[in-house]
C-alpha cells in the first residue's frame, strides 16, 4: 500500500511538473528548453561558437531581435534566477542602459563574483557608491593634463619598445603574435596612467612580470565564477581548491604590488589617476581609504587593458584582408604628416604620432569604429532586473531575472545595419562629404563603449591610443597572416583571439601622394 501511494504521489508530482513545464515552454521564444536543465544543453553544444550562435538565434526572431529562455526549469526559479531575456534591439538596449537605468544594475551575482578582485570599484558597484566614483572620474577624464599624460606613456612605449621588437622581427623574418604585443603595450600604458608605475611587460625579452601574471590569473579565476552556480565556487573557496586557490594566491601578489604603488604615490604624488583620487573624498566627505583606492585603481586597469588591445587585434586582421581600406588609411596618415612634418617621408616615422595628429585621422577612426561594430571588445553584457518591467517591444521581464544585451549581435542584424551589415565598411561612419566622423542617429545601434550614465569615460583616450598604435604599425609595415595560423574567437567576457594573431612584417616604402609629389618637385 505504501509503495502504491509513493508511486501515485511521484506520478502526480511528475504530471504536475510536466504540465507546468509545458506552460512555461510555450512562453519561451529562444532555444528549445528541456525539463530541469532548460536551454543549457544547447548552450553547452554551442559553447565554442557562443557569440555567433546567439547572433543567429536573435536573427531567427526577425525584427523582434529578442528572445527569452531559462537555464533552471524548476518552479519558483525558472522565472527568476534561471530566466534570461536576450536582446539586440536598439530600443530595448536604450531602455536598459538609459531610460530605466536604475532598474537594471550589475546585480548581486556579478558583484559577489567580482568582489574579491574589484571590491566596490566603479565597474563593480551600483547606487551611491558608483555615483561618487563616476563623478570624480568624470572630472579627471576631461582634464587636458590626463590626456597629456596618456600621450607621454603611449609615445614612449611605441618608440622605445614596440618599434624595437617589430624591427627585429622584420629583420629576422620571424612572425610575431601581435595580440600578445598589444596586450602588453596597453597593460603598460594603463598601469602608467593609473598609478604611474610601468611594469614593462612589453620589452624585447618579453618578461613575465609577477603582477601582470597574477592579475591575469585573478581575472580568469574570477570569470570562472560566472560560469557556475554560486554555491559551487563558494564551496571551492571555502575548501581552498582549484581556481579559488589560484585566485587567493594571485590576489596576494596583486595586493602587494598595489600597496607598494600606493605608498610610492603618497610619498611622490604625480599626474596619474591614483594620485588624483587620493585627493578626492567619498560620499561621507572623507578621503578615500587605502583599500578603496587600490580597488579603484584595479578597476581602471581591468577596463583599460583588454578592450583597446583586443579591438586593435581585430582591426589589424580586418585591414590585412581589405587592401582598399589599408590604402586609404595610409593615404590619410600621409596627408596629415605631410602637413605637420613636411614632405620628407623619413621624418614621418621618426616619432610616433602626437595626439593632435591622431585627432585629425577621421577615416582611421571610422575604421576602428567599424571594427568595434563587428567585433566589440565586450560582446555581451548582463543586467539584473530589480522590478517587473516591459521593454519597448512589449517583452515582459520579471524581477530577479537577467537581461543580456548582445553588442556582438547588433552589428550583424540586417534590420539594424542594412543588407551589408557583415561587410567591413568604414565609410558608413563618415559624413556625406567624407570629411567628418559621424555616429548613427540612433546611438544605441552602437554601444561598444556602453551607453547612458555608464558610457565609457575613457572613450576618447581609447580612440587616440588605438589611432596612435595603428599608425605606428601600418606606417612602417605591411602585415600578412603567418601561414597556417587560424584566427578564432576565444569565448570569454572579452573577445580575444583564441590563438593570438601571428603575422609577418614587411617594411613599407612610404610615397608622397601624386599631387603632393608634384607640388614638392615644383617647389
Amino acid at each position: 500500500m505504501d509503495s502504491l501511494l509513493i508511486i501515485l504521489l511521484v506520478s502526480a508530482a511528475t504530471s504536475a511538473y510536466l504540465i507546468w513545464f509545458c506552460l512555461l515552454a510555450r512562453t519561451l521564444t529562444g532555444p528549445p528548453a528541456w525539463p530541469l536543465v532548460g536551454s543549457l544543453p544547447y548552450t553547452f553544444l554551442n559553447r565554442r561558437r557562443f557569440h555567433d550562435w546567439m547572433a543567429a538565434t536573435l536573427r531567427s526572431t526577425g525584427a523582434a531581435a529578442t528572445y527569452q529562455t531559462c537555464t533552471v526549469a524548476v518552479p519558483f526559479l525558472a522565472r527568476r534566477q534561471g530566466f534570461y531575456t536576450v536582446t539586440c534591439h536598439p530600443s530595448n538596449i536604450e531602455h536598459i542602459l538609459r531610460t530605466r537605468f536604475d532598474n537594471y544594475p550589475k546585480g548581486p551575482t556579478w558583484q559577489t563574483a567580482f568582489h574579491d578582485l574589484l571590491g566596490q570599484g566603479i565597474f563593480n558597484s551600483d547606487g551611491d557608491t558608483w555615483l561618487i566614483q563616476r563623478k570624480t572620474a568624470a572630472l579627471e577624464f576631461t582634464t587636458r593634463t590626463l590626456r597629456q599624460a596618456m600621450a607621454r606613456w603611449v609615445s614612449r612605449t611605441i618608440r622605445t619598445r614596440l618599434w624595437v621588437i617589430l624591427e627585429k622581427a622584420a629583420r629576422d623574418r620571424r612572425p610575431v603574435d601581435l595580440q600578445d604585443l598589444l596586450l602588453r603595450l596597453t597593460f603598460d600604458n594603463i598601469c602608467g596612467l593609473t598609478f604611474g608605475k610601468d611594469p614593462e611587460t612589453l620589452s624585447p625579452e618579453m618578461p613575465e612580470n609577477p603582477f601582470a601574471v597574477a592579475f591575469d590569473s585573478a581575472t580568469e579565476a574570477t570569470l570562472q565564477r560566472l560560469l557556475y552556480p554560486g554555491f559551487l565556487w563558494k564551496l571551492k573557496k571555502f575548501l581552498d581548491v582549484g581556481a579559488e586557490r589560484r585566485l587567493r594566491k594571485s590576489l596576494q601578489v596583486v595586493e602587494k604590488y598595489m600597496s607598494e604603488a600606493l605608498e610610492a604615490r603618497k610619498e611622490r604624488p604625480s599626474d596619474d589617476l591614483l594620485s588624483r583620487f587620493m585627493k578626492k573624498k567619498d560620499a561621507d566627505g572623507k578621503l578615500f581609504q587605502s583599500s578603496v583606492l587600490k580597488r579603484i585603481a584595479l578597476n581602471f586597469v581591468l577596463a583599460g587593458r583588454d578592450t583597446s588591445s583586443v579591438a586593435l587585434s581585430w582591426f589589424f586582421w580586418l585591414v590585412m584582408n581589405s587592401a582598399a581600406v589599408e590604402d586609404r588609411i595610409i593615404r590619410e596618415i600621409s596627408s596629415v604628416l605631410r602637413a605637420t612634418r613636411g614632405p620628407d617621408t623619413s621624418k614621418w616615422t621618426e616619432e610616433p604620432l602626437t595626439f593632435d595628429e591622431a585627432d585629425a585621422l577621421v577615416y582611421l577612426k571610422a575604421a576602428l569604429a567599424e571594427t568595434l561594430r563587428l567585433y566589440p571588445s565586450v560582446p555581451e553584457d548582463f543586467k539584473y532586473v530589480v522590478a517587473d518591467d516591459v521593454l519597448p517591444d512589449g517583452t515582459a521581464v520579471p524581477a530577479g531575472s537577467t537581461v543580456t544585451y548582445s553588442i556582438y549581435s547588433v552589428g550583424r542584424m540586417k534590420s539594424v545595419w542594412g543588407e551589408d551589415c557583415l561587410e567591413f565598411k568604414p565609410e558608413r561612419w563618415l559624413s556625406a562629404a567624407g570629411d567628418r566622423f559621424q555616429l548613427p542617429k540612433d546611438g544605441y545601434k552602437f554601444v561598444a563603449f556602453n551607453g547612458g550614465p555608464r558610457t565609457c569615460l575613457g572613450k576618447d583616450l581609447a580612440y587616440l591610443q588605438m589611432k596612435s598604435v595603428a599608425a605606428a604599425v601600418l606606417l612602417r609595415y605591411r602585415l600578412s597572416l603567418a601561414p597556417g595560423h587560424r584566427v578564432e574567437q576565444k569565448i570569454s567576457l572579452t573577445l580575444f583571439m583564441k590563438t593570438g594573431l601571428r603575422v609577418h612584417l614587411t617594411p613599407r616604402e612610404l610615397l608622397l601622394p601624386p599631387h603632393a609629389a608634384a607640388a614638392a618637385v615644383t617647389a
